[in-house]
């Protein structure tokens, strides 16, 4: 049976008051009372009511992240991030996977809501949510607007775009193509295709898009590119994210097209898992780090000073281009 603060209560010999002081750290208890009442709690192995207490005014030290899921690297490195600086800084996190399920996301914001949490993190992919411009909760966002009230961080996308057509272009590459999302929501990742676009027609190109959403399997994705490499003549390719560039060289592999000879590939992302996996692949590399450290800052100042004017401007991070063998 669950233990309850009366059960603390009487193992540590003190009033349920008392425990309740402990558990919310107000008034005056000595050291001798407030340490038996911690061996009694961690004896019973007793948890207080996070949604009670916070019913009651006081912080849960709750945190919700909603993310698109952690099997993608950089969701996934980015997510373990957060979540350590949050740890440090007294909170436990509520981790979401929203997927590309916009019923999902919502539901699982709304469950956040409910429970009281203490401020979100939100990261999914999935736009046209209502109740983030009616929440009445601090709400940081990673690379997606979600409202006007929520502050957004990202990294140069833009600049990412750039910097990654350039380098095919000064690679020898003329026929360089964009695999990626094709449509522009207003999102900070759609600054990655506007760089291609800016870049190619600077340099005097013709645009190629070839659509591959977020969300197809990664079958789905190899079809896709299979049919771009066979029937199109491209020698260098800026894909979307590093996933997406692991797909193309695995096709290109299979149809017997050398890189960087024949083709020549950039990803974009450049988490640790592939810096040490495939420190072959050049790619755009997000300042994750950085990232974790502005989403914690921005989202404690908002809980503690919640009156306080945010920057309704995005906060962009720098990128970097780390040139390797899919390029040489």
């Amino acid at each position: 049976m669950r233990a309850k603060l009366s059960d603390v209560a009487k193992k540590a010999g003190v009033s349920p008051t008392t425990v309740s002081r402990v558990i919310n750290n107000y008034g005056y208890i000595s050291d001798k009372t407030r340490k038996k009442v911690e061996i009694a709690m961690d004896e019973l192995n007793y948890q207080p009511n996070s949604l009670a207490r916070s019913l009651h005014g006081k912080k849960t030290n709750l945190i919700g992240l909603i993310f698109p899921g952690v099997s993608n690297p950089f969701f996934g490195e980015l997510v373990e991030k957060i979540e350590n600086r949050l740890f440090d800084a007294g909170y436990k996190v509520i981790l979401c996977n929203a997927a590309y399920n916009i019923e999902k996301e919502r539901s699982y914001l709304k469950m956040l809501l409910a429970n009281q949490v203490d401020g979100i993190i939100a990261g999914a992919h999935n736009l046209g949510i209502k109740e983030y411009q009616d929440a009445d909760l601090p709400i940081v966002s990673f690379d997606r607007k979600q409202s006007d009230n929520v502050p957004i961080v990202s990294s140069d996308n833009y600049h990412g775009g750039v910097l990654a057509t350039q380098a095919l272009f000064d690679a020898g590459c003329r026929k360089i193509y964009f695999i990626g999302n094709p449509d522009k929501n207003g999102n900070p990742t759609d600054e990655r295709l506007l760089g291609y676009q800016d870049t190619v027609k600077k340099l005097q190109l013709e645009p190629h898009i070839h659509p591959v959403s977020f969300s197809e399997t990664p079958m789905l994705k190899e079809i896709t590119i299979k049919q771009l490499l066979l029937e199109h003549d491209v020698d260098g390719i800026v894909c979307s994210d590093d996933l997406t560039a692991l797909l193309v060289m695995q096709v290109a592999k299979s149809i017997n097209l050398k890189i960087p000879d024949d083709l020549k590939i950039t990803g974009f992302d450049g988490t640790k898992f592939i810096q040490e996996y495939h420190p072959e692949l050049s790619t755009v590399v997000q300042p994750i780090d950085d990232i974790s450290i502005l989403l914690v800052k921005l989202l404690e100042q908002r809980i503690n000073h919640p009156e306080e004017p945010f920057n309704p401007e995005p906060y962009i991070l720098p990128v970097k281009f780390l040139r390797s063998k899919t390029i040489e």
